[in-house]
């Protein structure tokens, strides 16, 4: 069944706001609706309280609770204490992906790109290939460009776990979007493994 279009013949008065349809329309649900979102209307005009100011677009408080969890968990991961490192930006990635929705997507995927790359880079640490892979993955799906540390690391994570030929078409793939010496080094690294295995 296909959607139309059709136009309402309504009309409104310019001293209430009330939204009604011409006397001639024979329209009962159409006028049953406008009568309650007229009755609601009022009901809100004659509301004691002001309305609250719009949310902020962005809180600062939490964009500063995920930065100092993002540098506690660097901090853990300079002392070599990688499981705390992966605890902190476990929590930084958790209050990130909750902002409310008001706020500015951008800013959530940067802040959840960066903090999946600095995870996979402690679970490489901690030679867990498969969850460093994820996370590397994870952070090039929320930020593509300028974020080849994590486009190496998944490359990376593939050629320590022997799967070689997926390695060098996610490298192939992360150079086509970004030029990057460390990706190239990589694809060489991946090409004289190839052959040393033929």
């Amino acid at each position: 069944m296909e959607d139309t279009y059709i136009q309402l013949p309504l009309q409104i008065d310019p001293a209430s706001k009330a939204i009604s349809v011409p006397a001639s329309s024979d329209n009962k649900a159409l006028a049953t609706e406008l009568t309650a979102l007229n009755t609601l209307h009022r009901a809100l005009l004659n509301l004691d309280t002001p309305i609250p100011p719009p949310p902020l677009p962005v809180n600062p408080k939490r964009s500063a609770q995920i930065q100092k969890l993002r540098e506690s968990g660097n901090a853990s991961f300079r002392k070599s204490n990688y499981a705390e490192a992966i605890r902190m930006y476990t929590f930084g990635i958790e209050m990130a992906i909750g902002r409310p929705g008001w706020e500015p997507s951008n800013l959530v995927r940067d802040e959840v790109s960066a903090l999946y790359a600095n995870r996979a880079q402690a679970h490489m640490a901690m030679q867990n290939w498969p969850q460093a892979m994820l996370d590397a993955e994870s952070s090039v799906e929320m930020k593509k460009v300028a974020n080849t540390k994590a486009w190496w690391r998944k490359g990376r994570c593939l050629v320590e776990m022997g799967r070689l030929e997926e390695a060098k078409a996610w490298v192939e793939s992360g150079l086509i979007v970004e030029e990057d010496a460390d990706l190239k080094a990589l694809a060489k690294e991946i090409e004289k493994t190839t052959k040393k295995k033929e």
